[in-house]
């Protein structure tokens, strides 16, 4: 947890406010692998990282919403009689208010001051952290005792109902149950994880940003959705026990890819390799297999990019880039929703430096634009950090 950053967001909140602030850490997440799947129900493996947010907030004795970002230096108030979805920070943060009261809660007005380093749109998931350290937060302070699954759950259906992103719970479950140094291998159909400890001793986790920004709102991600609800559809006809594609069979596709049409064939294709390769990737990792692990990664990407076209050209060249090193990264990835922001690279620790220095000089040469290097630990889920 970045200490100076808890202290600008408590002093900002002190200036503001003047009373003392109860303080929350709400990590990002990436995905060491299984990419597009959470919503169909299959096999994840995403993990905490010391990317974070950090809520100051305390009780004002209102039913008004006053909140602060401190990165953006916008000030927003909200009733709690007055929620109502839209495209902004403060609708997902509304999104969860609307879903602690529909489950009865009571609670009134807050004042908060929040920030972070988590960067936008880099695939380390902001909103999914910005939404479970809210919700973390008012459950603490109005002490609703509401468990970490039913906050991921009131996170998750924020940014359906409230932001118009139709995502899976993966993001939201990481952000809550990480733990340091462990990866989560997560079953999207029972929600319920293994805990895989990762001490990367001699290897690192190496983010490197595109500079390309994408949005999840945007129709392609919730293309990719219908088109996987399009194939179990089908398949659902004559075979009812297929409730989502974690229930399709290699063989089954390909029964049905005619009907299927080729775009729903081939991404419902990506979907059952992927959960497949998440499912080998978990047994690598609790064999301490990095490079049969690496190797699934690359494999990852590329039906990512090829199959799922979630991809673009930066990401497929960072992932290049490091495919001409294999001795020194073991695997590369996009990350995150896609159509943009970053490759993950499971590399030597000793090559990093050497590494960073060639992507830089040849992504800049190629493309213009400096890439950005967010070296990672895996962290703690969130979290209070005072009394």
């Amino acid at each position: 947890m970045n200490i100076a950053i808890a202290d600008t967001i408590q002093n900002d909140f002190l200036k503001r406010f003047n009373k003392k602030p109860f303080l929350f850490v709400a990590p990002g997440r990436i995905n060491l692998i299984g990419e597009h799947i959470d919503y169909n129900e299959g096999i994840v493996m995403p993990a905490a990282v010391d990317k974070h947010f950090v809520f100051a907030i305390a009780l004002n004795g209102t039913d008004q919403f006053r909140l602060y970002a401190h990165d953006l230096t916008e000030e927003v108030a909200f009733s709690i009689h007055d929620l109502k979805p839209g495209n902004s920070w403060v609708h997902y943060l509304m999104g969860v208010v609307h879903g602690l009261t529909h489950l009865g809660k009571s609670i009134s007005g807050i004042d908060c001051v929040f920030g972070g380093n988590i960067p936008a749109g880099a695939g380390m998931s902001s909103s999914a952290a910005l939404c479970c350290g809210f919700g973390f937060a008012l459950n603490t302070l109005f002490d609703l005792e509401i468990d970490r699954l039913t906050l991921a759950k009131i996170s998750q259906n924020a940014e359906r109902e409230f932001a118009g992103v139709n995502c899976g719970i993966m993001d939201q479950y990481a952000s809550l149950f990480g733990e340091i140094d462990a990866a989560l291998l997560l079953d999207c159909r029972t929600l319920t994880h293994e805990l895989l400890p990762l001490q990367l001793t001699s290897h690192s986790l190496l983010l490197v940003d595109t500079q390309v920004k994408h949005s999840l709102g945007s129709s392609a991600y919730n293309d990719r959705r219908r088109a996987c609800e399009e194939g179990v559809r089908v398949i659902h006809t004559k075979h009812p026990e297929v409730l989502s594609l974690r229930d399709v069979s290699h063989n089954m596709l390909y029964e049905y890819q005619d009907q299927l049409g080729e775009d729903v064939f081939i991404k419902c294709l990506y979907v059952e390799e992927e959960i497949q390769r998440a499912k080998r990737a978990g047994a690598l990792l609790k064999n301490d297999d990095l490079a049969g692990f690496g190797e699934l990664m690359y494999q990852t990407h590329w039906g990512l990019s090829q199959a799922y076209e979630v991809s673009c050209e930066e990401l497929d060249y960072l992932v290049m880039l490091a495919e001409e090193n294999k001795n020194a990264v073991l695997g590369a990835r996009m990350i995150g929703g896609g159509f943009g922001g970053c490759t993950l690279n499971l590399m030597r620790k000793s090559d990093e430096p050497e590494f960073k220095e060639r992507v830089w000089q040849k992504y800049f040469a190629t493309f213009k634009t400096e890439p950005k290097f967010y070296p990672v630990r895996l962290s703690q889920g969130v979290h209070q950090i005072n009394q």
